[in-house]
């Protein structure tokens, strides 16, 4: 039995709608068994489907061709995931690491940066924005003043 790529990938709940599953192929983030798809490929028992969803590709073994949606229960029925460890472990240091697709110091910070921004400027911090090395001496509320008046 054979089904289209996009209606596979929609049946198979890889892509929660058919028209995100065509405008994968279209994009060439599809492949079977090795080469770029459009969506009216068919697929069959035994392809291989490379799905590129960032940062990682997936690759799946297809038992079933499948064009109605199945229960994910049904889905070990539908396809094996054989994708390489090597693949998962990158998933996992790109969410240690955070940004992915963000420039480091482009764009607004990110609630998370505005709240570890905000914790290091605290007033006990703020002589070492300034340059002051104050061991003992605490700083009193008119040096504060003065400080932010050379700002």
């Amino acid at each position: 039995m054979e089904a289209r790529i996009d209606k596979w990938l929609w049946a198979a709940r890889i892509y929660k709608t058919r028209t995100l599953a065509a405008d994968a192929c279209k994009n060439g983030r599809i492949t079977i068994n090795g080469s770029q798809v459009k969506p009216s490929r068919t697929v069959k028992e035994g392809d291989k489907v490379g799905v590129k969803k960032a940062p990682i590709t997936y690759t799946f073994l297809v038992k079933q061709a499948i064009e109605k949606r199945v229960g994910a229960k049904l889905l070990p029925d539908i396809l094996e995931n054989i994708t390489a460890p090597e693949q998962y472990e990158l998933l996992e240091m790109s969410k240690i690491s955070g940004f992915i697709d963000r420039a480091r110091g482009t764009g607004r910070p990110t609630k998370k940066d505005r709240r570890a921004l905000d914790d290091f400027a605290t007033e006990d911090n703020i002589p070492l924005f300034f340059g002051l090395d104050l061991e003992d001496d605490e700083l009193d509320d008119d040096d504060y003043d003065a400080l932010a008046a050379e700002r």
